[in-house]
């Protein structure tokens, strides 16, 4: 028996060893959860450098049939794209003038509804939040997802301008455009054009927390489609989103073409680099 399972057992308030025993359980089954899909990434990693699971076995003093196992049971690796054990989705509340009440957008409500879909196929546990309307969010926390731009945010808005290639811009009589400053292109929503199309611009990235101690992912749409359509291209894609920056920090711009009356993203594809920020 481990000194922290006796610390537990040795509790005498029936109350608080229930809770206790409660709480330690539901950690060790994070870290049950975590272990294993690090295992499964590693095999994957030295099969991909080409081992072959027979090798891979003899070097860890485990059977082929093991090693087999593994390789396709257990959560699977690209989960960590989202966060590990517990990943906590912020979807902002806006004002409804008409009513006097703060509401959630239903393109937002169907965004964060399917990226907690998501999480959950990967053994993730899913807390959800909302950015009030104030806009006042506290970042510095682990596994946030935040679906929310730098108009419903001042907080969100200092975060995106951590990001060294992607800039949001918006002058006073236009609406919030995206900038690439690599290459100076400028990126607009169909909506806002002088021919209105059912298309949307959208941020996907991951950027670091104002105090310095970890990253929060953050997804804007310049209108709640184009946030619909990130999360589609994550539904989709990412296992090659996850090959390619893996818990790093990156950001990159997602044009989304949909359907005028549902929202629903028809064709999503990625409209600049996913750029890697150590290497920006």
């Amino acid at each position: 028996m481990s000194e922290e399972l006796e610390r537990i057992a040795a509790i005498e308030d029936p109350f608080v060893l229930l809770r206790v025993a409660t709480e330690r359980l539901q950690a060790a089954q994070a870290e049950v959860t975590e272990l294993s899909r690090l295992r499964r990434r590693v095999i994957q990693d030295l099969h991909a450098k080409g081992m072959s699971y027979a090798q891979i076995a003899e070097k860890a003093g485990l059977s082929r049939g093991r090693i087999h196992q593994i390789r396709h049971t257990g959560p699977a690796p690209e989960g960590a794209f989202l966060g590990s054990g517990k990943v906590t989705i912020v979807t902002p509340l806006r004002q409804d003038t008409a009513k006097a009440r703060a509401v959630v957008a239903l393109d937002d409500l169907t965004a964060g509804k399917r990226l907690e879909d998501l999480a959950r196929t990967f053994g993730l546990t899913v807390e959800y939040e909302h950015v009030p309307v104030d806009g006042r969010i506290d970042l510095n926390r682990p596994g946030l997802i935040v679906i929310c731009g730098p108009r419903m945010s001042q907080d969100m808005r200092e975060l995106y301008e951590q990001d060294p290639v992607l800039r949001w811009e918006k002058a006073d009589d236009s609406p919030w455009m995206l900038r690439d400053t690599h290459t100076g292109k400028v990126f607009r929503s169909g909506i806002d054009s002088d021919s209105p199309r059912p298309y949307d611009v959208a941020y996907l990235g991951r950027l670091p927390r104002p105090d310095g101690e970890g990253t929060v992912t953050a997804i804007a749409g310049v209108h709640t489609q184009g946030s619909l359509g990130v999360v589609h291209l994550l539904a989709t894609e990412i296992g090659t989103l996850w090959g390619q920056v893996g818990t790093r920090r990156f950001s990159t711009v997602v044009g989304v073409e949909y359907d005028q009356d549902t929202h629903e993203p028809l064709r999503v594809e990625l409209l600049t680099p996913l750029y890697r920020h150590e290497e920006a």
